[in-house]
């Protein structure tokens, strides 16, 4: 049976997640960072730590963004086949609610027209970006990832030939993190994807993003990847905001999707320690 689901409370719930996204750092993140400030063995990296908790800890009691970069609006929607969207536009309704929350929300609007020219700042942080898969079910589950600029820019895709295997992934993911430095804000959540070709690898990477941290991939082979980049990126030494130490990443995700035989696609996707995402379903 179908089953409608109204525009505005899409609306009202994309506007509510771009608030809680950018003002509550996730439990899985906090409980990382704690366990790193344990184990880190460098002094000024275990303040750096402690620092961010103290920033996430004024964040969710004083409503203030985690950063002052509230980042481009990611939203990722799993559509049920068995939903009508009734009332409008869909799309519109997920842009109306990423105006609305940020406005609303005295979040810093960082979205411009033209961007190679002009370069114009849109003023209420529209048009988000919108991915959409069509799942089976009657619900709508939403995920807002608000992306930082300074990760982003650390993005990279790597068209690997085949014959450079397990060891070419693991050295193109050590250069990415290498290269960006202190950049992406450390410590890093690194999204990996292995596969599909050049878009659906940079999409597999910022998927990747989305698992609690601290949860491995359940296939074997993939969680043994992740553990050994784990350990490699932070033996890097760029530790938390570079200052160095051994915390410059608290997790590595890996996904992967089937390619073609002459491929070797890796996507590489950074997400600053203000790892933000909140999700709803309904």
């Amino acid at each position: 049976m179908t089953r409608d689901i109204r525009i505005d409370h899409i609306t009202s719930t994309v506007a509510r997640l771009c608030q809680e996204a950018n003002l509550l750092l996730g439990q899985d993140v906090v409980s990382v960072l704690k366990k790193a400030v344990d184990t880190e063995v460098s002094p000024l990296a275990k303040e750096t730590l402690q620092q961010i908790l103290v920033n996430a800890d004024i964040s969710a009691r004083e409503s203030i963004p985690l950063c002052q970069d509230c980042g481009t609006a990611v939203v990722l929607l799993r559509l049920g086949q068995e939903v009508r969207i009734s009332g409008g536009d869909l799309y519109e309704a997920v842009q109306e609610g990423v105006r609305q929350g940020y406005t609303e929300g005295y979040l810093r609007k960082s979205i411009v027209l033209q961007p190679f020219s002009k370069r114009t700042n849109t003023k209420d942080n529209t048009p988000a970006i919108i991915h959409t898969d069509v799942v089976p079910g009657d619900s709508l589950e939403i995920v807002v990832m608000p992306k930082g600029g300074g990760s982003e820019n650390m993005s990279r895709l790597v068209m690997l030939s085949p014959a450079q295997g397990r060891q070419g992934v693991i050295d193109a993911v050590l250069k990415a993190v290498d290269e960006a430095g202190s950049n992406p804000c450390p410590p890093i959540v690194v999204g990996v994807g292995i596969g599909g070709n050049a878009e659906k690898a940079m999409m597999l990477s910022k998927e990747a993003l989305l698992r609690p941290l601290g949860d491995p991939n359940p296939d074997p082979e993939l969680a043994e990847l992740e553990s050994e980049l784990l350990q490699r990126v932070n033996s890097l030494g760029i530790g938390p905001q570079g200052f160095g130490g051994t915390t410059t990443a608290l997790a590595v995700h890996v996904a992967s999707f089937p390619c073609h035989i002459a491929s070797l696609p890796v996507g590489i996707n950074l997400l600053c320690h203000s790892a933000r995402h909140k999700e709803a379903v309904l």
